[in-house]
């Protein structure tokens, strides 16, 4: 897993439906935008890749997570997302560089299919190790996504894994659905490798 954070001003943003209630977490007049690049391997439940962004947002519980964009890999990850959950999964062909066990990544993601409606890379990422971090870092969370019918669904979170501190560069393709993060710093980046995580409890918990 890659991840890498970035400030986008606020009327940049697209209009990304938010659950009621829930409100963008605000530094000055920029935007928390986050970048997950994860190759789930064999072991899990699915095998598949996918690039997930999220909006940093808060409700009256404190800070969480709106999945705004997701491109996956497979099927049954798309639908299961956008069922459980309502995280808004569209199918994406990926391509990753690198290993465990080298300090450099690259990742790119055709939004579509392959051989179909594919229209080029959307987004290329480039990830450099620099630092890592002693033992295995646990870390809770939650997303909070809209729900058709309660307005809110949210899904708890847990992760843990062998975190090293990086450098990260994301290319996101001018008037793609990514085009805010065009020409933006990674201002924090990190690889997770090793990890394990659990998302939802089965079905997300609607309020």
């Amino acid at each position: 897993m890659f991840v890498g954070l970035s400030l986008v001003p606020r009327q940049e943003l697209p209009g990304w439906p938010l659950p009621p209630g829930v409100r963008p977490v605000r530094l000055g007049r920029r935007c928390v935008l986050v970048t997950f690049w994860v190759d789930y391997r064999p072991g899990g439940t699915l095998a598949y890749r996918e690039l997930l962004v999220a909006l940093a947002v808060r409700d009256g519980r404190g800070p969480a997570a709106c999945a705004v964009e997701a491109w996956v890999d497979d099927e049954r990850s798309l639908a299961g997302g956008r069922a459980l959950w309502n995280v808004p999964k569209e199918r994406g062909h990926f391509v990753f560089g690198g290993s465990a066990l080298t300090s450099r990544a690259r990742m790119s993601v055709e939004r579509g299919e392959p051989a179909g409606d594919a229209v080029g890379p959307s987004v290329t990422g480039l990830h450099r190790d620099l630092l890592p971090l002693p033992g295995r870092l646990p870390v809770r969370g939650r997303l909070l996504q809209p729900h058709p019918v309660h307005g809110v669904c949210e899904v708890p979170m847990r992760l843990s894994g062998r975190v090293r501190l990086g450098r990260a560069r994301l290319v996101a393709a001018p008037g793609g659905p990514l085009a805010c993060l065009a020409g933006r710093k990674v201002l924090l980046a990190a690889s997770v490798r090793g990890f394990r995580m659990t998302v939802g409890s089965g079905e997300g918990r609607p309020r």
